[in-house]
């Protein structure tokens, strides 16, 4: 392992992966800074760059536009009152109260200094932890690679959206998407409807920039004419943080960075569960909880630390097992696939010198980010008054070239633009696309590993898997993830019920 992250060290410290880096850093920290934008769109958007750069520097670019993209949604919040990304919205709370107090460098300081600490953690746990855990998945053979897909995709559906029913459906929809094409073990073509381009399939990358990208373009048009610049908050005070308030906040970060690393690693939790669960913890456990929500420095620290350790958290379970913990990891999962590898034990032996240089990428990206953060902070937020005229045909641009880029075929363009016209439909009627994506990812993998199962079962498959540990203990994990939600929500109708006819108020 040590041998690998010196030769790792080595590729990282390259002219094109350092490039890729400060690229990945400041596009993250611009676009998570923008109301509207997310991290989620910035990577979709920025995978066909990959294409023309090693697996290196593609991947490290990428993994510093996720971390980068959740930092730079605090500044916003801090500032303008309006989170940049849904991570920070817990930011917003003491955030903002700090500024209109004139203490607003002061926020962003403490946000900064946070959120390099989460990310840092939670990139040496992936460091550390993900290489042993790792070993887990070469007792896997193709019953349980067709269990852990089933297993990833109930998770992210059921967890991706407010209505349990509606996200399930999303992953059907990219279930369906995902058997278009030429079946590889018949050769016939199917749901190509005689379109020769549709006997290959549909290309995952144009899918992913239409879902995130052009949806968003049509979600912001509809608020072109009420648009208007924002109102600067108070950018008064000291950014770099004292010795007296680091100290304050050194139990809340740490606490909220291990809260997010945990949380990360939940399938479908993502960034915007960590950064409430580390506030109200840090909150709960605060020796003064009045102080939250009225300009309190752990109640921007503990949001911070939690988000960004989720990042680390969240490719945990993506580079074992092809379970993405959020809807960037699912994305990023994307990208890791068509760079040619494979989640699982191989991408610490066989490809670890290029696993473990995204890694170390990841944790310096969290260092840079906290240099450029304190450094531009400031005049970072001018870029949220830049007219929606001109970032959003930006946008379409790049979503057209690098669409197209990819098979240099027009064809992939014209999915871009259904795809992005279905997810701006999705999110109007509460759909989720996160699971779209996933489900045209782990939908092959799946059927694959049914078909094969069926053959190795010899047409007895339920007696085959009960002989397999392993597969009974994903199908129990299976049952768990369906059934907990439901649970869960009839217990949640069934309170409510039970403090109204006791004549409980509701909070």
């Amino acid at each position: 392992m040590m041998d690998m992250i010196i030769l790792a060290l080595e590729q990282v410290f390259t002219v094109a992966t350092m490039i890729g880096l400060f690229v990945g850093v400041s596009a993250g920290m611009i676009v998570g800074a923008l109301p509207g934008l997310s991290a989620t769109m910035a990577v979709a958007l920025l995978i066909p760059l990959t294409y023309s750069m090693g697996p290196i520097p593609g991947l490290v670019m990428l993994v510093s536009i996720y971390t980068a993209g959740i930092y730079g949604g605090s500044i916003s919040a801090i500032l303008l009152h309006t989170p940049g990304t849904p991570s920070s919205a817990a930011t917003v709370l003491d955030g903002y109260e700090m500024t209109k107090q004139g203490r607003g460098l002061e926020a962003i300081g403490i946000s900064t200094v946070a959120s390099v600490f989460g990310g840092v953690f939670s990139g040496l746990a992936l460091l550390f932890l993900a290489p042993p855990l790792s070993t887990i998945s070469l007792k896997f053979s193709e019953p349980e690679f067709f269990l852990i897909a089933v297993f990833g995709l109930t998770i992210i559906a059921s967890l991706a959206a407010d209505s349990i029913v509606k996200g399930l459906l999303s992953g059907v929809f990219g279930l369906i998407v995902g058997l278009i094409g030429t079946d590889l073990l018949t050769g016939f073509p199917r749901f190509s409807f005689g379109i020769t381009n549709m006997q290959s399939g549909i290309s995952l990358v144009p899918a992913m920039i239409g879902l995130f990208s052009i949806s968003q373009v049509l979600s912001q048009l509809e608020t072109l004419r009420i648009a208007k610049k924002h109102e600067i908050g108070d950018i008064k005070g000291k950014l770099i943080p004292s010795w007296k308030n680091l100290k304050a906040i050194a139990p809340t970060v740490l606490f909220s960075s291990v809260i997010g690393l945990f949380v990360g690693m939940l399938p479908g939790a993502g960034g915007d569960i960590g950064s409430w669960v580390g506030y109200n913890e840090a909150k709960r456990f605060s020796k003064n909880p009045e102080k939250f929500g009225k300009g309190c420095i752990e109640g921007v620290a503990a949001p911070e630390a939690a988000n960004n350790a989720v990042t680390g958290g969240a490719l945990i379970p993506m580079f074992i097992l092809g379970i993405p913990g959020s809807a960037v990891a699912a994305v990023l999962l994307g990208g890791l696939m068509i760079q040619g590898l494979v989640p699982g034990r191989a991408l610490f032996t066989t490809h670890g010198v290029i696993t473990y240089s995204v890694i170390i990428g990841l944790i310096l990206a969290n260092i840079v980010m906290g240099i450029l953060g304190l450094l531009t902070a400031k005049h970072l937020i001018k870029v949220t008054n830049v007219p929606v005229v001109i970032l959003m045909p930006a946008i379409v641009l790049f979503s057209i070239v690098g669409s197209y880029a990819i098979n240099n075929n027009m064809f992939d363009v014209y999915v871009m633009f259904a795809f992005g016209v279905g997810g701006y439909l999705m999110k109007k009627t509460g759909f989720h696309p996160a699971p779209v994506v996933l489900a045209m990812i782990l939908g092959p993998l799946a059927e694959g590993g049914l078909r094969r199962t069926l053959v190795m079962a010899k047409g007895n498959v339920f007696t085959y898997l009960l002989g397999r540990p392993i597969s009974v203990t994903l199908m129990i994990l299976i049952v768990i993830a369906i059934v907990s939600p439901i649970i869960l929500d009839y217990r949640k109708k069934n309170s409510k019920k039970l403090k109204v006819e006791n004549g409980v108020p509701e909070e």
